[in-house]
């Protein structure tokens, strides 16, 4: 059952920016942590960034420090990763998905159940 819907990928050149959305349903917005995964053909599900609407804590994968911001509109039920200087290794299928609670230190994608059909991202050199 999706339960999420991702919006804004595309393709663009390394070092251009992008905005993906991820409208969440009111169910699955008050008191949940909403985190970005990517995933790569053959490669498992990784954890990007993570926001709680529980406690307000946060993560970031190393690599997208300082250039990945995610934020939330609570109006809208809407999560945004904001990715900037983008890297042909940021090439991926970026899903959102929800976990009740705060982000942890090391999201795992086992841990969430709630899921997105997700939206492809493609970053040339």
């Amino acid at each position: 059952e999706v339960q999420f819907v991702e919006s804004g990928g595309g393709a663009v050149q390394a070092g251009e920016s992008l905005t993906l959305s991820c409208a969440a349903p009111r169910s699955l917005w008050d008191g949940y942590a909403i985190s970005w995964f990517r995933q790569i053909p053959g490669k498992e599900r990784e954890a990007v960034a993570c926001t709680s609407n529980y406690d307000g804590s946060t993560y970031f994968k190393d690599s997208v420090k300082g250039r990945f911001t995610i934020y939330s509109a609570d109006a809208e039920h809407t999560v945004y990763l904001q990715m900037s200087s983008l890297k042909p290794e940021d090439t991926a299928r970026y899903y959102c998905a929800a976990l009740r609670g705060y982000c942890s230190p090391y999201p795992m994608a086992y841990e969430y159940a709630h899921w997105g059909r997700g939206t492809k991202v493609t970053v040339s050199s």
